[in-house]
């Protein structure tokens, strides 16, 4: 059956690119939806600021009038010129096991992509790494996280039958929780309080978050500059993630490291919502809200989202003051295991310290690359 390759023009196609990856996980027992509110904001200029820096397009495949598959494709332009690239990124990619389909999708974004004087593509990626990066190719079996792709198998081989090949994984730990913190850990985190250099922050309320939203984003611009996918965000994109991320977040499980009254490393993580989410169907109204919070209270799982320590106060405990307390309070609210979220495979500091805890990887995700020229890209009526 020939496939038809159409451009979102309107807000009726925008709904189908955002509500087809349901109809195709339909039958799939781990997959979570995305939160829609996030998905409409996500798509609308109006509300993201990337759009002013990014060119986008969004393709729908169809076959027989019907939508069987879906891509996204971006140059980041500001990303460029930091690191002096030019690579386009492929994400969103959804679509039954169709190798027809996919070559359609992925060859229209190379051939944008080319037209626009790229070399690479890369992804899936988002605008920038605080959107979903990296298809799963390990740890199919274990529940996914809302900050996740939770893809099917066959995307991995329909990407690797494209001339895609690896570009970079991330690992991502699971972390036994013991019935008490080990005494030497406990050791470590008491030498480092005495020495009285770094002052940590706990906090009970969301509004006590606020001032320190902005330290916190500047400390990761700082942190992750050399880290792949990532460029420094702006003032207001600090003030557009704070308004997104805020009222989800639980305070009990954000700390700070302070020096001087100057933030120099962070970690939030939350309690994992994917159930909740699941039976919410991804909407927050009426009752999606209360189903998301009532899973929040039930879950044993905590997701470690991100953190962040200035480089020249690494090594001298504050990492082991972060993770003591996060494991502290962890099990003081009964959570029995922890998700270390991304990290890059060679990010050896990190994944030692997750080793130290007892961590072991336990899904592993991927970023693929192809190389592109006029002569790699065949676009066929498959």
């Amino acid at each position: 059956m020939p496939v038809e390759i159409r451009e979102v023009q309107n807000h009726r196609d925008l709904r189908t690119f955002i509500t087809l990856p349901a109809k195709i996980h339909q039958n799939h027992p781990l997959w979570i939806p995305p939160i829609y509110m996030d998905e409409w904001r996500f798509f609308n200029p109006q509300k993201n600021r990337a759009f002013t820096y990014s060119d986008i397009l969004l393709l729908l495949a169809y076959e027989n009038d019907e939508a069987v598959g879906r891509i996204m494709g971006i140059i980041n332009r500001r990303y460029n010129e930091f690191r002096e690239e030019k690579h386009a990124r492929f994400g969103l990619l959804e679509c039954r096991k169709n190798q027809g389909v996919a070559h359609r999708l992925l060859s229209r974004i190379e051939q944008w992509a080319l037209g626009r004087g790229m070399e690479k593509i890369v992804g899936p990626l988002g605008f920038s790494d605080q959107d979903p990066a990296g298809y799963l190719v390990g740890g199919f079996e274990h529940k996914p996280t809302i900050s996740t792709y939770y893809n099917f198998a066959y995307i991995n081989e329909l990407l690797e039958k494209e001339g895609y090949s690896k570009e970079i994984d991330y690992v991502v730990y699971r972390v036994d929780l013991p019935d008490k913190i080990p005494e030497l850990y406990t050791k470590i985190y008491q030498r480092a309080v005495r020495k009285g250099t770094y002052q940590l922050l706990e906090f009970q309320k969301r509004r006590q978050l606020k001032p320190y939203i902005k330290p916190i984003f500047r400390v990761m611009n700082e942190c992750f500059q050399d880290f792949y996918g990532f460029h420094p965000l702006e003032e207001g994109e600090m003030e557009d993630l704070a308004k997104r991320y805020l009222p989800i977040l639980d305070p009990r499980f954000i700390k700070i490291i302070a020096k001087d009254d100057e933030v120099i490393g962070f970690n939030i993580a939350m309690p994992n919502l994917s159930e909740g989410v699941r039976r919410s169907r991804g909407r927050l109204f009426p009752l999606g809200i209360i189903r998301i919070l009532s899973s929040a209270k039930k879950t044993k799982q905590l997701d470690s989202l991100i953190g962040g320590i200035k480089k020249e106060h690494r090594g001298r405990g504050v990492d082991v003051m972060i993770g003591y307390k996060t494991i502290q309070s962890a099990l003081r609210a009964g959570f029995k295991f922890v998700d270390s979220h991304h990290e890059l495979e060679d990010n050896y500091k990190v994944r030692a310290e997750m080793e130290r805890l007892g961590g072991q990887v336990y899904k592993r995700f991927r970023i693929y690359q192809k190389k592109i020229q006029r002569k790699t890209i065949v676009e066929t009526g498959i």
